[in-house]
């Protein structure tokens, strides 16, 4: 039960870190939103074409972030393959995307049979079955979510791009395009003031997630990914059995 309220606090506290961080982001919005907009890209990376462009030819809003992995592409893939709500999650603050209601459980293992991903599929953001389609995929070279318009006209992208580095690393390119559609909810919903700043705290840390965790199985420390991935374990169990078991109440005389 102690381990559980320890790893219950270090979530809270990572969530409320977080929130800081959206609202810092919220508030200074304008002044860093061209750092924020290629956060770990370099300049060709950011002009670079990539495969998924095309599916929102007019965006009014782009972003491309970017990390070094010292892992093969190999390593990477994998930890792609899995994102979703009832899949492997976002690998990013589970803490707030649970206060929305999306049900997200980050899986820091891999798991066979979370390797199945094909074109057509959606990848939910939600329990509600809300979510992007896979419109393109190349193995171990590109992922690329959305792009048609919706009924109102909006149209959003959301891709993950690997590329070779030097001496055996992989760059991890994420890359959104956006182009709201009619009335004010879709300029909201699809547009740069709420979702960009709010979006770049979760993508930072998605990143940063699947660096560790595809640094640590390729260097063979395959302990750290097994702490990772046991502690989820347990904590999804005590979940279940939370959940699973009825409250009490007591009469106090």
């Amino acid at each position: 039960m102690r381990k559980f309220a320890t790893h219950r606090a270090r979530r809270a506290l990572e969530a409320i870190g977080a929130a800081t961080q959206i609202g810092v982001h919220l508030a200074l919005g304008p002044a860093l939103r061209p750092w924020r907009r290629r956060w770990g890209a370099t300049d060709r990376e950011v002009q670079r074409p990539l495969l998924g462009d095309d599916l929102v030819p007019q965006p009014t809003w782009v972003y491309t972030h970017a990390i070094t992995i010292r892992a093969p592409r190999s390593k990477v893939w994998p930890w792609l393959l899995q994102l979703g709500q009832g899949r492997g999650g976002f690998y990013s603050y589970e803490g707030l995307e649970n206060l929305v209601g999306c049900g997200i459980h980050n899986v820091l293992e891999l798991r066979p049979e979370l390797q199945r991903l094909r074109v057509g599929d959606t990848v939910r953001t939600h329990r509600s079955g809300y979510g992007p389609t896979v419109t393109r995929l190349e193995p171990e070279r590109a992922l690329v979510l959305g792009g048609p318009p919706n009924a109102k006209g909006s149209r959003a992208l959301w891709a993950f791009h690997l590329v070779d580095g030097p001496d055996g690393t992989t760059r991890l390119l994420e890359r959104g395009r956006s182009s709201p559609g009619r009335g004010l909810l879709e300029r909201l919903t699809f547009g740069p003031y709420l979702v960009e700043p709010i979006g770049f705290v979760m993508s930072k840390k998605l990143l940063r997630t699947i660096r560790d965790l595809a640094e640590h199985r390729a260097s063979g420390d395959g302990r750290r990914v097994r702490h990772l991935a046991t502690r989820e374990r347990r904590s999804a169990r005590w979940r279940a059995t939370t959940a699973a078991t009825p409250s009490t109440s007591r009469s106090v005389t």
